[in-house]
C-alpha cells in the first residue's frame, strides 16, 4: 500500500507527461521490477495509464477523478468555508465563493461581515461570467482565447474585457467595478489546482470602498489570509 501510495504522488508531481519506469525507479530509490509490480496493479484499477508510444507512466483516469470528487460544488463548499470565514472576518467586507457553470458565475457560498453592507446577494444566484469579477478571475487563468471570449460577451464589450482579462493574469486578480450593481465593486482571485481554476473568491464591498489603493489592500490581504486554510493541492496565482 505504501509503495502504491509513493508511485501515485511521484506521478502526480511529474504532470501529464509523466515518468518512465527507469526514472521513476530513480524518484523512489526502488529496484525497477518492485516499482513495476506497482504500476502493473495500479493499472489494472485505471490508477495509473501508459503512453504506449514514450512508455511513461502518469496518473491514470480513477485517480484523476478522485480529485474531481473531492472537489465537486458540494464538497468545495464545505472545504473552503472556514477560508472565506476567516477573509471575511480580515477585511470586514462580504465574500463569496463562485464557480464558472457553462457561460454564468454560480454563487456557492458567502460570508457576511459584522458591519452592515449594501449589498444583496444570494447563495445559487447566477450571473453571466464576463460581468463579475468572479467570473474573469476564472475566465483569465483558464487562459481563454479572444475567439472563445465571445461565447461570454457582446461583441460590443469583446476588447473591454478581453483588457480585463489579460490584466487579471498579469495581476493575479480580477476586478468588477458597478457593472452588476450600482455603487457595489469586486475583487476576485482564482483558486487553483495544478494551474487549473477551480473555483474563485471575491470580496464585496460598496465602490467607495473599493479604490485602486484599497484594491491593492484587499489583493495583499486575500494572499496573505487564504493559503493557510485551502486543502492539499489549492492554491492562489502568483502576480507575473
Amino acid at each position: 500500500m505504501d509503495r502504491a501510495l509513493q508511485v501515485l504522488t511521484a506521478l502526480a508531481a511529474a504532470g501529464p507527461r509523466g515518468l518512465v519506469l527507469a526514472e521513476l525507479s530513480g524518484r523512489l530509490g526502488v529496484h525497477k521490477t518492485t516499482v513495476h509490480r506497482t504500476l502493473a496493479a495500479l493499472r489494472h484499477r485505471d490508477f495509473v495509464a501508459q503512453d504506449v508510444g514514450t512508455g511513461a507512466y502518469s496518473l491514470g483516469a480513477a485517480a484523476v477523478a478522485l480529485g474531481e470528487s473531492y472537489l465537486a460544488d458540494d464538497n468545495l463548499v464545505v472545504l473552503l468555508h472556514p477560508a472565506l470565514v476567516a477573509l471575511s472576518q480580515d477585511v470586514a467586507e462580504l465574500v463569496h465563493l463562485g464557480v464558472l457553470v457553462g457561460t454564468e458565475i454560480l454563487y456557492l457560498d458567502k460570508v457576511e461581515p459584522d458591519r452592515p453592507v449594501r449589498v444583496w446577494s444570494q447563495v445559487g444566484r447566477s450571473i453571466p461570467a464576463a460581468r463579475t469579477a468572479l467570473g474573469r478571475a476564472l475566465l483569465a487563468f483558464r487562459e481563454t482565447d479572444r475567439a472563445a471570449l465571445a461565447r461570454y460577451v457582446d461583441a460590443a464589450d469583446l476588447d473591454r474585457v478581453w483588457a480585463e482579462l489579460r490584466r487579471a493574469r498579469e495581476l493575479g486578480r480580477a476586478v468588477e467595478d458597478q457593472e452588476n450593481e450600482p455603487g457595489i465593486g469586486c475583487v476576485a482571485v482564482p483558486v487553483l489546482r495544478g494551474g487549473v481554476p477551480v473555483a474563485a473568491v471575491s470580496v464585496t464591498a460598496p465602490a467607495e470602498r473599493l479604490d485602486p489603493a484599497r484594491v491593492a489592500e484587499v489583493h495583499a490581504r486575500v494572499r496573505a489570509v487564504l493559503p493557510p486554510y485551502l486543502p492539499a493541492g489549492l492554491h492562489l496565482p502568483s502576480p507575473a
